[in-house]
């Protein structure tokens, strides 16, 4: 089974496209909107595709699974609900601020502190799992 890798980002609400299908983009609220939103596109741009006679990219000829790839703005967009920034904070050794500028978008982070990142939200959520 082919993974196709669908990107996700934040910009006043979430936005996803396939590097490898261009102009296949959607848009949704939540994370699960746009997740459900692109699978509509997909199949919509593929069925246009092949309608119009043009050719289908290889990986969609056959059983696929999409891979959702968020950026760190998005990611933490979509844990906002769960994980306050200054429990991130401490959870990453980031200060509350650099968190907060990813979060807005004003400053990307560098590929070390995206690690970070991510390492603390598993960090927490391993936390929480144990106080059950």
């Amino acid at each position: 089974m082919k993974k196709i890798t669908v990107n996700i980002t934040w910009d006043n609400n979430y936005g996803a496209w396939l590097d490898i299908l261009p102009g296949c983009v959607a848009v949704g609220d939540t994370l699960d909107e746009v997740k459900k939103n692109i699978k509509t596109a997909i199949d919509m741009h593929l069925a246009g595709m092949r309608e119009d006679g043009d050719p289908v990219p290889g990986e969609f000829r056959s059983h696929y699974q999409l891979h959702f790839k968020q950026n760190t703005q998005a990611l933490l967009h979509s844990c906002g609900d769960i994980v306050t920034q200054r429990a991130l904070a401490r959870a990453t050794g980031i200060n509350h601020k650099q968190i907060n500028h990813y979060y807005t978008g004003y400053r990307n982070p560098r590929p070390e502190q995206r690690v970070k990142i991510v390492s603390g939200l598993h960090k927490l959520a391993h936390e929480l799992l144990e106080t059950e």
